[in-house]
């Protein structure tokens, strides 16, 4: 079998209720990650790219979150209606969808606008 030409990462994430961060798959049911296999499906890309639920992607101020590789390009705030503008814009044609992309300065750092302020650990 060929190497994958994309691979899309779709955080499936769940934390119990009142946990400081949110989750991206609060109900664990992964349909954004289902959608996206069957839009793939439908267009006859399921041997070239493929859409995997993923653990926590560490990006969760911006979520639900979804990954493209080889590219890198981070999404944040994917909802359902997103799925399809994805797949046509970025996986189709090479352009990634801007609006959805999560900015360079929000990703993996410690603090950024998103992020709550941490609180010290006590002595």
């Amino acid at each position: 079998m060929p190497k994958f030409e994309k691979h899309i990462f779709v955080c499936g994430n769940q934390r119990l209720p009142g946990q400081p961060r949110p989750s991206c798959d609060p109900e664990g049911k992964a349909e954004l990650q289902k959608l996206f296999k069957r839009k793939l499906a439908k267009r006859g890309l399921q041997g070239k790219v493929r859409a995997n639920q993923s653990g926590c992607l560490d990006q969760c101020e911006h979520g639900p979150n979804v990954v493209v590789y080889p590219e890198a390009i981070w999404y944040g705030r994917v909802t359902m209606n997103d799925v399809e503008e994805i797949i046509e814009s970025h996986i189709v044609g090479g352009k990634p969808v801007e609006r959805l992309m999560i900015a360079e300065e929000c990703l993996n750092t410690a603090s950024c606008a998103h992020k709550p302020a941490k609180v010290p650990l006590p002595d």
